[in-house]
């Protein structure tokens, strides 16, 4: 039976455009096909600056194409963050995204040019890291709870090093202070190598620091570990308990560090690094190296990243409220 001819027109017209919409999609290349960077908000050297580095290869593998780790340290984080919420959408420009910057930060600094909230694409969480409180062998106490009764007896004696305002390590020290009802002094640094050296020289009592920043000291009895900061005990120091098993459950303060990219990046892109990197993080090459870091892969789904960023972010604006934290102009 013949068509009528506005009818013979319409199918014509639809197999056309099933062509042209074919021949556009052969003609898109594959994400990706250019190098991707991957801007670290830090200086070179540390873990946050490793994780990606040690990512990056493995995707560079991968994908046949470079990863490129891009350090732009200052202004806290904020100065590379700014850039990544800067960058065009289209997965090449990719952030490392520390705990800080993504649920601190946003807290403390009123001037920042970008909204944390709404300029990122979460991706996945790449690695934790739980935090050690270690104190000074001069310090009586040899044990979390004795400590916690030391410090009672104490009120503005002791004190806690930082690497800075605001920094995880001073909010973890704050945590403390209203989880046990003790008051400990703050003492901030201009970074975390100098905190730990003064620690170790019993200029200050105390402070919450990384595993691998800390490890070494704890090992050549330069610091005592009183209690792990996360969900578990370390394999390195299986006899240090945590502080929730130590009586203040819940208690946890795990950095953590993640892959965020510019908002409004295609949900297909998203979802092929999120992928991509899930199988990055079950190589047992990648989980040895992270291990030598002192942290854990932790992949998630980006729903699953963007609840954790949700959470945190509420967790910390309560205790930077209660603790009287001034914001950084």
């Amino acid at each position: 039976m013949k068509l009528p001819l506005i009818k013979r027109l319409a199918v014509a017209a639809g197999i056309t455009l099933a062509f042209t919409c074919a021949a556009t999609q052969a003609a898109e290349p594959a994400y990706p096909n250019k190098p991707v960077t991957i801007i670290v908000p830090f200086g070179a050297g540390g873990v946050a600056d490793a994780i990606p580095r040690i990512v990056g290869q493995k995707l560079n593998e991968m994908w046949h194409v470079p990863v490129i780790i891009e350090n732009r340290p200052g202004a806290s984080g904020n100065l590379g963050m700014s850039q990544v919420a800067r960058a065009a959408p289209d997965g090449y420009t990719l952030g490392l995204a520390p705990a800080g910057n993504l649920t601190v930060n946003p807290l403390l600094y009123t001037n920042l040019n970008f909204d944390t909230a709404r300029a990122f694409a979460p991706v996945t969480l790449l690695a934790t890291s739980p935090n050690i409180l270690v104190v000074n062998p001069a310090v009586p106490a040899k044990d979390f709870k004795a400590f916690v009764e030391y410090a009672k007896t104490k009120p503005g004696k002791l004190n806690f090093a930082s690497p800075g305002a605001g920094s995880g390590a001073h909010l973890a020290g704050e945590l403390l202070n209203q989880a046990a009802g003790i008051n400990t002094m703050h003492i901030p640094y201009n970074g975390m190598a100098p905190a730990v050296t003064d620690v170790v020289a019993g200029n200050v009592d105390m402070m919450f620091a990384g595993v691998s920043t800390v490890l070494p000291f704890i090992r050549s009895g330069k610091l005592n570990a009183l209690a792990i900061a996360g969900p578990k005990r370390l394999p390195q120091l299986p006899a240090v308990p945590t502080v929730a098993e130590s009586g203040y459950p819940g208690f946890d303060v795990t950095s953590w560090y993640g892959l965020v990219a510019p908002a409004q990046t295609p949900d297909a892109i998203v979802r092929k690094l999120q992928h991509d990197i899930a199988t990055v993080l079950k190589d047992p090459a990648v989980r040895q190296k992270f291990d030598d870091q002192g942290v854990d892969p932790a992949n998630t789904t980006t729903q699953e990243f963007a609840a954790m960023i949700q959470n945190e972010s509420r967790k910390w604006a309560d205790i930077v409220k209660t603790a009287g934290i001034k914001p950084i102009q």
